[in-house]
């Protein structure tokens, strides 16, 4: 650690770079820590001093784990720190995660995969190499050239179903990837396709994650097995190699023994020539050496014994996995027909719903033309009842007028009888002036009464507008007319009404004025009383005969604005079933085309759910195909392996029980 901090310091003197203080701490900090790890997690790295760090690199011969998580990468800065590290030879482990690496940090990835031979370890966590497609591609390009790293993980990087397919030619290719960690990206069903594909060619990957990507849960299942098969490959080929290395080593050092006795005999043929009285020594050592071999022999049979019940195992293991294959093609065979069953009966189904569908579509299509002749009848109704509206206007303008003209009579009336009043008072006493105002009571409520039922009037005919103008709503033209004629007639009545309370406004205040001049002159006119009381009684006679007339106009009005009501009401009452039924047949129009919009929404949806399931039954027989293909292949290559193992190690004893000394001795005894 100490050596690559002053290598960095003499690097950033040469090049004229100033050294970056937290980096220069952390060296300092991690000085006193031995080992091979550099760890510059969280540090800002600038452009600068990823140059010096790359050159240091280059040079460098100690780190084994290089940790640059969460330094705030820029593409030069990065593009400059990797292009370091593609002749080092030491670095094995790499972490840049949170690094936010983008297009120029995916091709320098690619060329440092491509270049460096010793990395077994990349940390490519929390950036964004999927982002763009052709900057990906070269990055599994490179993957795909290298041979030398096992464990990669891509978590958050935003691949998608393009990126997929381009790792997944990668990993076809390569041959070396143990461990892929694809979380948390954008891959899909597309995506998993295309690596489900891949996986099935490649034997090497045991350890795939796949969480978070969209993709369905049978594909993700098919993944796991295709990883699990692998597992279960690479631990038989380990078995295997094991137990190859301990036979070898078995034999080899039966060759050494087999030398030393070969060794230890001619020594005693040597010593037996010249010595023929130790013979019975020599017979003694011989005895040794027969059970010697004869224990070599029985660790040996043993040993073989060993080797058959494993070929034993092995072959029942066959016995059992053909006993499977039977079985899953059974199965298969039964899903074959399952299938082909089912896709029958949804062919009849959707035959029957559509004769079923076509079937409703014409009665639909008959409801409908009898409906449109309908509203073409309710549209005649509807024409001669806006003529029948129009006629009742007219009227009601006419009646308008006539009462009018009765008003006017009436107030001509109630002028000439003031008039009278006026002289009539004149020359009445105290009597006189209550009878006056008795009559200008009754005149005050008379014009109130009057003015209420003009309010009323006013306020029917609103209420008959608003209900014209509702009816009406098909024929704007006419309607805008009829609004603009009831806008003149209520605006001559307004003015006639209000020109009518401001004369009888002027009439009151003269009368009361009248009153006042008559209080004056009641003392004068006291001694007239008597003559006057006369005719007093004469014009009370007077007034109540046209009490009684006035009254006989107000019945006669009030009869007629209740024929005009009762007019109304009878018209507002059939316009507004009429509008019902229309609305009744418009509402039932919209629900028949609803039901039309389903009923073809739902044959469109069952075809596109027909396709589907069709192409996932293809998948899914293809992927067992596959499967099976694969399980076949294994257990004859299991097979022969097993074949190999036997008839070599059975080589092996023969060769050894020949080419030992006790076939020599052996062969003269007989």
């Amino acid at each position: 650690m100490e050596g690559f901090r002053r290598t960095y310091l003499r690097l950033c003197k040469e090049g004229g770079v100033e050294p970056q203080e937290s980096v220069v701490a952390q060296l300092q900090e991690s000085r006193a820590a031995p080992g091979s790890r550099l760890d510059l997690s969280g540090q800002s790295l600038s452009a600068d001093t990823c140059s010096v760090l790359a050159r240091a690199f280059q040079k460098d011969t100690v780190f084994t784990e290089v940790l640059l998580s969460d330094c705030m990468l820029s593409e030069e800065g990065a593009k400059v720190l990797l292009s370091g590290l593609f002749g080092n030879t030491t670095v094995k482990v790499l972490d840049l995660k949170g690094n936010n690496l983008r297009s120029t940090g995916a091709e320098v990835l690619g060329k440092l995969l491509s270049r460096n031979k010793t990395l077994r370890r990349l940390v490519l966590e929390w950036n964004a190499l999927g982002v763009w497609d052709e900057a990906f591609s070269l990055f599994c390009e490179g993957l795909a050239s290298n041979g030398t790293l096992t464990q990669l993980d891509l978590r958050n990087n935003q691949i998608n179903h393009h990126g997929a397919a381009e790792l997944a030619l990668a990993l076809k290719r390569n041959t070396a990837v143990q461990a892929l960690d694809l979380r948390w990206n954008n891959i899909g069903l597309l995506g998993g396709r295309t690596l489900l594909e891949a996986l099935q060619k490649n034997n090497s990957i045991m350890q795939l994650e796949m969480a978070g990507n969209n993709i369905p849960s049978d594909t993700l299942k098919a993944l796991e097995q295709t990883t699990g098969h692998n597992s279960d490959r690479q631990s038989t080929l380990r078995d295997s190699r094991s137990r190859t290395q301990v036979l070898s080593k078995e034999i080899q050092t039966l060759k050494e023994e087999k030398g030393r006795q070969v060794t230890l005999t001619l020594r005693n043929d040597t010593v037996l020539r010249p010595n023929m009285n130790t013979g019975r020594l020599f017979e003694g050592q011989l005895q040794e050496a027969l059970n010697e071999r004869k224990s070599a022999v029985n660790s040996l049979t043993a040993k073989l014994q060993m080797t058959e019940a494993a070929l034993a195992l092995s072959e029942q293991k066959n016995h059992n996995m053909g006993e499977l294959l039977t079985r899953v093609k059974a199965e298969k065979e039964e899903q074959r027909e399952r299938q082909s069953r089912e896709r029958r009966k949804e062919q009849e189904d959707g035959a029957l719903r559509e004769g079923k569908l076509l079937r409703e579509i014409q009665n639909l299509t008959e409801t409908n033309a009898q409906l449109m002749n309908k509203v073409e009848e309710m549209e005649r109704r509807c024409k001669s009842q806006q003529q029948q509206i129009f006629e009742l206007k007219q009227e009601l303008t006419n009646s308008t007028a006539e009462l009018k003209l009765q008003l006017a009579q009436a107030e001509e009336r109630l002028d000439i009888e003031k008039r009278r009043s006026k002289q009539a008072l004149q020359d009445t006493d105290n009597l006189r002036q209550k009878e006056v105002e008795h009559l200008n009571r009754h005149l005050e409520e008379s014009e109130r009464a009057l003015q209420e039922r003009i309010f009323k009037l006013e306020g029917q005919r609103i209420q008959l507008e608003e209900e014209l103008s509702k009816a009406k709503a098909a024929c704007v033209t006419e309607r805008a007319q009829a609004e603009e004629e009831l806008g003149r007639v209520r605006a001559q009545v307004r003015l006639e009404e209000q020109e009518h309370v401001s004369s009888l406004e002027e009439k009151l205040r003269s009368v009361r004025s009248l009153q006042q001049e008559v209080q004056l002159h009641c003392s004068q006119q006291k001694q007239s009383i008597s003559e006057l009381q006369a005719k007093n009684s004469q014009q009370s006679m007077e007034l109540n005969g046209l009490r009684r007339r006035t009254e006989e106009l107000q019945q006669e009005l009030s009869g007629k604005d209740q024929e005009k009501v009762a007019e109304l009401s009878q018209v507002r009452v059939e316009l507004q079933e009429q509008i019902g039924h229309l609305q009744a047949e418009r509402t039932a129009q919209g629900g028949l085309k609803e039901k039309i919009s389903a009923l073809e929404r739902e044959i469109k949806a069952l075809s596109g759910n027909h396709r589907e399931v069709l192409l996932d039954k293809e998948s899914e027989m293809s992927s067992m195909l596959e499967k099976l293909r694969l399980k076949d292949a294994e257990i004859q290559r299991m097979r022969e392996d097993e074949a190999h193992r036997a008839s070599y190690l059975q080589s092996a004893i023969l060769t050894y029980v020949q080419g030992s000394p006790l076939g020599h001795y052996s062969s003269p005894k007989k």
